[in-house]
Parts: C-alpha cells; structure tokens; sequence
C-alpha cells in the first residue's frame, strides 16, 4: 500500500472581528504578542515530523481565523519551520486565507513564501456584506482581488450566496462579475445558518429568514450554469476552478482521504503510521493548546486510531463531493463488507449517481444530497 501524500494545515485562530455566520474555532485578536502562540505551532510541527518521520509536503495552507493578519516575517517563520521538518515539495501549493482589509499585507506574504492567494470576499454587495457582518465594503473586495494579482501569485476567491433576499437573477450577476476577476478559482458556499452563532439567534428570533430548500436548490443550479459558461466547472460541490491546475491541491488531500498534520488551536489531523490511521484534534483555546505544546510537545486533546469502518466512511463521504467519485472495491475492502446494493441501484436508478470504471460518481442532482447519499450507501 501506497504512502498518502501529506499536506499541513496551520490554523491561525485570530480575528479582526467574528462573523455572525461563523462556527470556526475563533477568537478576537486584540494587540496580544503572536510570538508565543507562533513557537507553539512551531514546536508542534516539529513534534509531528518526529513522530510520524519527515515526508516531503505537497501543500501548507494557512487557515483560521485570519491569518491575513501576520507579516511576512511571521509567515516566513511557519513556512521556514514546515519546510525544516518535513521538507516541503518542489511545487508545494502554499495557500493564506486572505480578508480584503490585510489587502496592504500581501505582497509582503508572497515574498515570504505564499504562492496562493484565497481572498475571502464573500460577496460583491455592500449591503449583502454588511449584514453578514464584514468590515470591508464591495470596491474593498475588488481591490483586494487585484492586490493579490499583482503579486503575481494564483488567486482563489471565497463567496457566499443564498443570503436573505438575494434572487437568482442579482446572484447571477454577482458571480458573473467574480468570475471577470483575476483569479482561477472560485469556492461558493450556499449560507448554512450553524448551531450557536448570532446568525442561529436571529432565525430563532424570526429576525433572519434565509432561502428555503427549494430556493436554495435553485441558487445552487443557477452558480453551475454561471461557472460552467464562464469556464469554471465544479470539480467538488463547491469549488470551481479554470482547469485541472487551478484545483486546491490542500482541499484535494481532504477529499482523497490523504494525510495533513493539523496544527494551531482547534485544528485536525489524520496521519496514516505504522498500518494505523490516526485522528486527531488540537486544544481549542489558543492558552491550552500553548500550555499543551509546552508540556507534550504536541497540541491535541484527542488522539484516536480509527476504524476501518470510520476509515472507509470518511472516504466515502469525502471522496463523493469531487467530480472523480470514489473507488467502490477500495472502500469496500477497508469496511469488510459491500455497500449498500440496493441502495446503489436505487439511487443510479433514480439519477443521483453513475458509475464510471468501478468509482461512484454523483450527478448534478445527486450533489445537492450528496451527505444522505454517502449515508445510504454506508448502511
């Protein structure tokens, strides 16, 4: 069996503000010293090489939180520190979350090593912004957009649609004008209203009514025929990108169930060692997962080998989100046992999945259920 390739996903907790939409780990940054939570990371990273061995990292994506907020210098030393412990490939995709207000820090980021931009614009509407809580208005996202691109590095751009109120027609000629932009790709996510952010207590309180299911299909139907005119075709449920290179190779590792160190407070991981596949999760306060660091070398809460069951879930539901499907054989021997038959004729039957050279593929109306599906056929 074949060694996964590896990815290392850094998470950056802090933030300018919090979102009313967001469920991430996050934490509002205010002025304290970075160095401490930065060694930690540091250390982290370097207590995974040791206990997994140093494999050579096909990407390193920073995420958060926003951690846009870092100078050069910071980013450097996070790039210098992966590439120390594991080595990091040749062509490595080196990715930063970007907010349109850290505009002024990109060409500085890109110097330090960043080579993809992913602005988190979120929408092109100042309205539309406003209410979902950003600091940065439309002409603000724009500038942003062109502020990457002209670092001269590759540039994915973040939207959100099905917002309270926006029509088909309005989203079709936001994305229209996104798509126009300097970027290669695209990530578009339908707003999914989570368990104990503000934006829940408004629908609790009646005072936000987002799109209903069928709304929200008919948004999601509308952003596939934009990108496919426009030549960004979906490669996962929510992605798109201008080609085959233009992809997210960190998002790739995801959803082929490949291996990614997870580092910083509240990140995952999987690591394949030894014949074991490990789960693991970070200490989600950045306090704890410093004082975690200083006493074990490693950030995490939990640590977890998983079952071939797990295992074969996890790729099951990961791997049906991307236009390559899943290999149904692989899934099948790491479970023990078939999916679900009839469940599978059923749903080919009915237009929700294909079958191409032994991968199961969902249709364009099998994505919308894609979660359900993946259950299904896990039975």
């Amino acid at each position: 069996m074949s060694t996964p390739a590896l990815g290392i996903y850094v998470h950056w907790p802090y933030c300018a503000t919090i979102c009313p939409y967001c469920d991430f780990n996050v934490y509002r940054a205010r002025g304290a010293d970075n160095a401490p939570l930065l060694d930690a990371i540091i250390a982290d990273i370097e207590a995974h090489a040791r206990r997994f061995g140093k494999r050579e990292a096909v990407s390193l994506f920073l995420g958060g939180g926003t951690p846009s907020l870092l100078r050069g210098v910071e980013v450097a030393r996070l790039i210098d520190a992966a590439d120390r412990a594991f080595g990091l490939a040749a062509n490595c995709e080196i990715t930063i979350e970007a907010n349109p207000e850290d505009a002024a820090l990109y060409a500085e980021q890109a110097a330090a090593g960043v080579n993809r931009f992913s602005v988190g614009a979120q929408a092109f509407n100042d309205a539309a912004l406003k209410a979902l809580g950003r600091r940065h208005d439309a002409a603000s996202a724009l500038r942003a957009v062109e502020a990457a691109a002209a670092t001269g590095k590759r540039v994915s751009l973040d939207l959100i649609y099905a917002r309270e109120g926006q029509s088909v027609a309005d989203w079709r000629a936001e994305l229209q004008q996104a798509l126009a932009l300097p970027v290669e790709h695209v990530s578009l996510y339908q707003l999914t209203i989570e368990p104990r952010t503000a934006f829940a207590r408004r629908v609790d309180r009646g005072q936000l009514v987002p799109p209903d299911g069928e709304e929200g299909a008919a948004l999601y139907e509308a952003t596939q025929d934009v990108c496919d005119a426009a030549g960004f075709p979906a490669y996962e449920i929510s992605n798109h990108a201008r080609g085959a290179a233009a992809r997210s190779q960190h998002n790739l590792l995801y959803w082929r169930s490949a291996d990614w160190v997870g580092v910083g407070p509240g990140a995952h991981g999987r690591m394949t060692h030894e014949g074991a596949r490990y789960a693991f999760e970070a200490q989600q306060r950045p306090a704890d997962y410093i004082d975690a660091v200083r006493e074990s070398g490693f950030g995490w809460i939990t640590e977890a080998v998983l079952t071939r069951e797990e295992i074969a879930d996890e790729t099951l539901l990961m791997g049906l989100r991307t236009d390559e499907g899943v290999d149904a054989a692989q899934v099948e021997v790491v479970r023990g046992r078939p999916l679900n038959a009839d469940a599978r004729a059923w749903l080919q039957e009915q237009g929700f999945i294909t079958e191409r050279e032994g991968r199961i593929v969902l249709t364009p109306q099998g994505r919308l259920l894609a979660n359900r599906i993946s259950a299904e056929l896990a039975i």
